[in-house]
Order: structure tokens, then sequence, then C-alpha cells
């Protein structure tokens, strides 16, 4: 009798457990609605590529990715939340450890600020990015980790600046604990380790919040598609005005979550223009470094000739904080490279002077941007000293080559050595193709033209290398000509204008908030260095933020 007794009890609390269970995840944080009246509102966009065939993603349920924080999300009170309001919105690194090394803040609450701000735009349909696509389950444990470290007496001075600052990173970065899709269907499953990139963010204290949604395949699957689209996360919008202004791609998800204040910084990666885009369309700071300068083992591939990853942030100072946490020498990645980027970490210390500035500015702009052509006598009266010029006419003939040979080879490598056969079952591009051929509505609803481009370009590999060798000439030769002759600092252009030109050229490039449109759309402007003068930029840059503080937070993620 009291074994069939202990084992009734036993069933009852197996019954009530399972009922507790089912409870937590019966609870709806989302509900998907129908987006055909916003897709039907876009139709007649002057923007070709704004004209959506769809805004929300067909497979992605947020109730997967924000269910497992809810129970920690929703200890932050409003109040609470309000309070911390002003000592970390839009604050820079520095202001938010000070507060935390003054006890006013602890990092479980900087972390759950973050949260709260993501739960209340992104689960609301109407205020939604759609940016944030996957979330660190542990990301509250983790915080409260370091907090109990600070409580041992870990002290400051030992610290990274990024210890303990949550940070966003672009979908097609490897990280542990998290799928690393690239915005594809074909990678929705694929389970990872920690790219090297992360490995050191980790190692400097940081705090991975989550992953951020992109253009698919970081822009390379179809041609003329709207920026900020994925298969996998749907349409990434733009605070400043939600399918009112693109948000630059491909790192759309880093330039929308870091201008909707989301986290501290997040991380892009740039081929071609794919971080100072989304920067200068979202009124953040973005930095494309000098390619070697950062590993890109573990990031899914377009070109390992010009790939690079590089930080995306508010202000210029977190900019250099965030690059230097990502610094190192990587054996794996053929063109890493090290002890030549001294500075960067105490750039933001040392504001160059206006006076010993010495910088070019593309005539043909002054000719058709105000904006431009005022900063540019702003940064005239400040002191600095601008060459007007215009570029030499050189040839791009063969940029698409090196995009499609180096893809073809270069993802394939990935596959092999970064997933799971079981979990991923693409070995190729022509895999991909034939995958998203099977469901064109979900999978490939813009086609996958630049894909088909990819198989089908016959380039053999002496013809890639002399146009690698021939397109680095050119893209030095725009710059140099009058860098050389003038000796120029920077050269200033708008935004991505160039971006092309850099990438080639394998030269960094520093966007900084130049202002907004009439129309409200945000500008900036974008400075081209060198190789390796990462810290030298920064330091321009800097004194340029403080001189012309041009940020402004869209009104409507103010609270």
């Amino acid at each position: 009798m009291k074994k069939h007794l202990l084992l009734l009890v036993i069933i009852m609390l197996s019954a009530c457990k399972n009922e507790q269970d089912t409870k937590k995840e019966e609870v709806i944080l989302w509900t998907p609605y129908n987006d055909s009246i916003e897709v039907t509102e876009n139709a007649d966009h002057e923007n070709g590529r704004m004209q959506y065939k769809l805004i929300q993603s067909k497979v992605l349920d947020k109730n997967e990715v924000f269910t497992p924080l809810y129970e920690e999300v929703s200890k932050l009170t409003e109040a609470t939340y309000k309070e911390l309001l002003p000592m970390i919105l839009e604050q820079d690194i520095l202001v938010i450890r000070n507060h935390i090394k003054e006890g006013r803040l602890t990092y479980e609450n900087l972390v759950l600020f973050y949260l709260y701000r993501i739960y209340k735009y992104e689960l609301n349909n109407a205020t939604t990015l759609n940016t944030v696509i996957a979330l660190n389950k542990d990301v509250v444990a983790q915080a409260r980790e370091l907090d109990k470290q600070n409580e041992m007496g870990v002290t400051a001075q030992i610290q990274h600046p990024i210890f303990g600052m949550p940070i966003l990173l672009k979908d097609n970065i490897n990280t542990l604990g998290m799928k690393t899709t690239a915005g594809s269907i074909a990678l929705m499953d694929n389970e990872v380790d920690d790219s090297f990139i992360v490995q050191q963010l980790k190692y400097n204290g940081a705090l991975i919040l989550g992953k951020v949604n992109l253009s698919e395949w970081a822009y390379f699957l179809c041609s003329g598609c709207p920026v900020g689209y994925s298969a996998y996360g749907g349409q990434t919008l733009n605070p400043y005005g939600r399918r009112i202004f693109e948000t630059g791609g491909s790192s759309s998800g880093s330039g929308t979550s870091v201008a909707a204040n989301y986290a501290v910084a997040a991380v892009g990666t740039e081929t071609s223009g794919s971080i100072l885009s989304p920067s200068s369309q979202n009124s953040v700071v973005g930095l494309k470094p000098t390619i070697g300068v950062l590993s890109r083992s573990g990031i899914v591939p377009i070109s390992s000739t010009l790939d690079t990853p590089g930080p995306m942030t508010k202000n210029v100072k977190d900019n250099a904080i965030l690059l230097s946490a990502m610094l190192g020498y990587d054996e794996f990645d053929s063109v890493s490279v090290e002890d030549v980027y001294p500075g960067i970490l105490s750039s933001y210390l040392h504001p160059t002077p206006f006076l010993e500035m010495r910088l070019g500015a593309i005539k043909e702009l002054m000719e058709t941007d105000s904006i431009y052509q005022q900063t540019i006598e702003d940064l005239k009266e400040a002191g600095a000293t601008i060459i007007e010029f215009t570029p030499p006419e050189v040839s791009m003939d063969g940029f698409l080559s090196i995009l499609n040979i180096d893809m073809r080879n270069d993802l394939k490598k990935y596959l092999k050595n970064n997933t799971d056969p079981e979990l991923v079952k693409i070995t190729s591009i022509k895999d991909a193709v034939t995958f998203n051929a099977t469901d064109s509505l979900v999978r490939i609803p813009y086609g996958q033209a630049l894909f088909e481009g990819i198989l089908s370009d016959s380039t053999t590999a002496e013809e890639l290398e002399a146009i690698k060798v021939n397109l680095q000439k050119n893209g030095r030769t725009f710059f140099d000509t009058a860098m050389n002759k003038y000796k120029l600092d920077a050269v200033l252009s708008i935004n991505n204008y160039h971006a092309g030109y850099a990438a080639v050229a394998k030269y960094p490039a520093l966007t900084i908030p130049m202002g907004y449109k009439t129309s409200g759309e945000p500008i900036s402007l974008t400075f081209i260095g060198k190789p390796y003068s990462e810290a030298n930029l920064l330091r321009i840059g800097k004194s340029y933020e403080d001189k012309f503080p041009k940020r402004v937070i869209s009104a409507d993620y103010q609270n």
C-alpha cells in the first residue's frame, strides 16, 4: 500500500511539473501578423529596392528567441528601467564603466536594460526593426558572474574597457551557443564554435548579447533586392524611418541595433561597403579596417581577398575600444598581421588638432552634395588644411569575378571546416542554389541571380590573380595620386560612395555621422586612409566628432 501511495505521489508531482513546464512553453510574447498592408504601402516607393515582397520572416518564431530570457527580463520594472535610462542610453563605454565602478550600476542591470529595450521594441510589430534574431540565453547569468568578480575585488586596472559590455554580432560570425545562419534557411541549424574575434572579445570580458539580422549571404545572393533582407530574419528596418529609408547592408542589423541602443556596440563585416553603408544609413560610427588587422576565421565568407570584420558603435571612442578588443594574430588566417596597429586603444585620448590635419576633398562631391560642401567649409574654418582634387579614372573591371571565384572556393572551405553535415546539408554554392530553388517563395523571393553568376563565372585561377593585382594597383592609384602629392592624412568621402576603391586597395575607412538630409535620412562623412592607419583615422575622427557632434538618436527610440 505504501509503495502504491509513493508511486501515486511521484506521478502527481511529475504531472504538476509537466503542467508547469507546459505553461512556461505556452508563454506567448509575440504573435505573427499579416504584413501585406505594409508591403502594399511600399509598392510605389521611389526606391525600387524598397518595394518589398515581404517584411516578416516566414521561418523565424520570435517566441523561440525571446522566451528563454523572459523570466529574467520581466523582473526589471518600468520604474527601474527609467532610472537606468540616463545612465546608459547613448552613453559611451567609459561613462557606463564609471557608473559600475561607483556602484550606481551593475553588469546585470546593464544587460537587463538592453534586453528590456529589445523586448519593448522588437516584440511590438509596430516598432520592430526585425534586427535581433538570436539571444544568448546565458547572458544574464554571465553578467551576474561579473558582478561577483567585482565584489571579490577584481580591479578595473586589469580589465580591458570592453569588460562586461553587451555586444551584438552580425549573424555570419560564428558564436558558440547560437546558430550562425548568414541569413540563409540552409544554415538555420548551423551550430558552431566561436570565431577568432569572438574568442578575443570573450577573453577581454565582453558579454555576447545576441545575433542580428543581415542581408542574406552578406548581400551576395540576389540582384537589385532590398538591403537588410534575409529569408531567415526577414526585412530589417531603419529606426530613422521604418520602410522609408534603407538600412544599408549587408551589416544591416548591426547598424540598426546600435542606432536603437539595443547594445553598447555591434560587430559587422565588410567586403565592399557592408560596414560603411549601414553605419551611414543609421547614423552610427563604423570602421572597415585594413585587411588582415582583424581575423576572418570562423566568419561565413564572400572573399578571402577582401573580407574583414569591423566595429560599429555610437561614437569614435567606443569604436576604438571595440576594435582593440578584437585584435590578435590568427595563425589560421593567411593574411592576419600583428604589431602594425599601435595606438588604437588610446587613440580617442589623443585627438588630432585640426591645424595638423591634411585632408582631401573630392571636387565632384563638393559640387553635388550641399551637406558635404558645408562640412568641408566647417573643417577649413576649424583649421584643417583641405585640398580639393579630382581622383584619376581607374578601371574596376573584374571586381565581380573576385567575389564570384573567391566565394565559390571560400564558402566550400567554410562549410567543410565549420559545419556539421548532419545539421547543414549544403557543401557548396551549387548545393545552395539547388536548395533555394525548391521553395522560391520562402527561400529566395527576390531570386538568386548573383549565386547563379558565381556558377557561370569561368575566370581561371591565373586570370583571377591578375585581376586582383591590377585592381589593388588601380584602387591605390585612385587615392594615392592626391594623398602622395599633397601628403594627405585621409581622403574625405560620403557614406560608402568609394567603398569599392577602398576595398580593392585594402585601405581602411572610418565613417562618422555628418548630419541629416531634409527628409531626415542620415548621411555620414567617411575618412579613407592608407593601410594600418586605423589609429590615425580614429584620432582625426575623434576631433571631428568632438567639434561637430551630429548624431541624434531616432525620435521613435528615445524612451
